[in-house]
């Protein structure tokens, strides 16, 4: 964890997403290895949230909550960010019913975790699939979905059936409100950024994510 104040340590950099036929998603060896020690430095937290530049924070959730469950981790992955739902055409998974029909109460917790089969050798040590939630329709009401109850409650229940749980959070220009509401679910946040920030940049994101409810652990560069 970081002091408010002190500037954001970068923990990893990592590649986009690899794929050898345009449609799997993959992670490269060397990705695979930063973000195993990105997991050790986490200390055991329960709730990890990620946020950052949109389409590198959806890299690094998806990518880290894979990770997980390929190590034989029980993980759940949750899109927060019902504003911009991307997972579900980054995973081939149905967009709908998702979160955001969950908070409105439409449909049960069953209709909307979906299971991600893993592949690949380094899945050999999963106990089973990543659970995967897709934001569902888009909304402009974030900050009002995920200041819910029901947001709340869904967040206790994947905590007591998960060892870990991704959030997928808004991007950090929105700090407060959603963006708040998600981080108050999460034990540490993790940003996602496109380019190593130099030390002005690391001390701004760092200050920036201080003010969320969760402690700020660190930053992940997601290139190409």
């Amino acid at each position: 964890m970081i002091r408010r104040g002190a500037k954001l340590p970068v923990l990893a950099e990592i590649g986009a997403p690899a794929s050898s036929n345009g449609r799997a998603w993959g992670l490269r060896r060397a990705d695979l290895e930063a973000l195993r020690e990105v997991l050790g430095r986490l200390d055991r937290q329960r709730a990890v949230l990620v946020t950052g530049e949109e389409a590198p924070a959806a890299t690094l959730a998806i990518a880290l909550a894979g990770v997980a469950a390929a190590a034989g981790t029980p993980t759940a992955l949750v899109e927060c960010d019902v504003e911009r739902p991307r997972i579900a055409a980054d995973l081939g998974l149905s967009p709908t019913p998702g979160l955001h029909e969950y908070l409105r109460w439409e449909v049960t917790p069953a209709d909307i975790v979906q299971p991600l089969t893993l592949a690949g050798a380094a899945s050999s040590t999963a106990a089973g699939p990543l659970a995967c939630v897709c934001a569902g329709r888009p909304s402009k009401d974030a900050r009002t979905l995920l200041g819910l109850g029901s947001f709340h409650h869904m967040a206790t229940k994947l905590r007591d059936a998960y060892a870990l749980v991704v959030l997928l959070g808004p991007p950090l220009e929105g700090a407060g409100g959603a963006l708040s509401s998600a981080a108050a679910e999460a034990d540490c946040v993790l940003t996602a950024l496109r380019e190593r920030p130099d030390r002005r940049a690391a001390k701004a994101h760092g200050e920036a994510l201080s003010w969320l409810g969760a402690s700020p652990s660190g930053a992940v560069v997601v290139g190409g």
